[in-house]
């Protein structure tokens, strides 16, 4: 019997299908098939039922114990990678991150495992990719999806995009905007050394056919110098429409871009980390972002804590 085998079950009791079961665990649906029946091999008893998908009696008995043997396997890893509290998990968050998930992702994490240390750290947009492949934090919020092969991403929401504009300026009270507009908006300008893959974000750049607009004087690196050069008239700013409700803020009016595509923010981590404490984080943030949504209850939060505290998502490596 080896721990795979248990999460491959357990993920399938938890998410009724073995398709989420395998989406969850980033494996194939092939593999989480040939893992139950090794299981079911291995222990002489059938465990689930097919068709319908149903857990059998022997495989109710089974849950909680294979819960309890994955969680012991997870108390053990995050023991030896930070024995003493001294090593922590280092969370890159970019702005507002994702909205609402970012604090209910961390809080999520904190109570599954209360006594790992993690440490978040502000990112300015030239570190949208730098920090990780850096080796400056170990998983990090950013928009939109970094285009390296150093790194990969999961989705966490998928927004409208808006404008902050100045509030006495020509275009306050307007109630929406199209792309062709963007072109003459004098987007605030960030750094030379920031990703293509951010300022193509940042000035709709594939929307607009390549075609190159204004830019203002001021030079960004973080949502608040952005948000300061708005208030002062001197430029705009593009986002994603959660980002209004992170930042009130005097002098400056939001307006959302009708015909622009909508666009994602993600969790980015080193691609194939195999740090439990990583692969655990990046499993819990992507079954909350799947299970909540961007608007996230925190009296819904103890559940699924509880689940991921039992889960190996983040931990299947160790059986590998």
């Amino acid at each position: 019997m080896e721990l795979r085998e248990l999460a491959s079950f357990l993920a399938v009791v938890e998410e009724g299908q073995f398709a989420r079961a395998a989406a969850r665990l980033f494996l194939s649906p092939p593999a989480v098939t040939a893992h139950v029946q090794r299981l079911e091999r291995e222990l002489g008893v059938r465990l689930l039922e097919r068709s319908p998908l149903r857990v059998t009696e022997a495989g109710e008995r089974l849950v909680p114990h294979a819960r309890a043997a994955l969680a012991a396997v997870d108390r053990a890893a995050l023991a030896v990678a930070s024995p003493s509290g001294e090593d922590a998990l280092r969370v890159g968050v970019m702005g507002h991150g994702s909205a609402e998930l970012t604090p209910a992702i961390v809080r999520a994490y904190r109570r599954a495992w209360p006594h790992a240390r993690l440490v978040i750290t502000p990112l300015d947009f030239t570190e949208h990719v730098s920090a990780l492949v850096e080796r400056r934090v170990d998983v990090a919020f950013v928009r939109p999806a970094p285009d390296d092969d150093r790194v990969e991403s999961d989705v966490l929401t998928t927004e409208p995009r808006i404008v902050a504009v100045p509030a006495d300026g020509l275009f306050a009270e307007t109630g929406a905007l199209r792309l062709k507009d963007v072109l003459d908006l004098p987007i605030v300008a960030v750094p030379d050394i920031t990703p293509a893959v951010f300022t193509d974000y940042l000035y709709f750049t594939a929307a607009v056919n390549g075609e190159r607009g204004l830019r203002g004087p001021d030079l960004a690196r973080t949502p608040q110098d952005v948000l300061l050069s708005v208030a002062a008239g001197r430029g705009v700013g593009s986002a994603l429409r959660s980002f209004a409700r992170f930042y009130p803020w005097p002098g400056v009016r939001y307006v959302p871009i009708v015909d622009a595509p909508w666009d994602s923010s993600v969790l980015a981590t080193r691609r194939g980390d195999a740090d439990p404490r990583v692969r655990a984080f990046r499993s819990l943030a992507t079954a909350l972002a799947r299970d909540l949504g961007p608007l996230v209850s925190a009296a819904r939060l103890g559940d699924h804590a509880e689940v991921v505290r039992g889960a190996p998502d983040g931990l299947d490596s160790l059986a590998m």
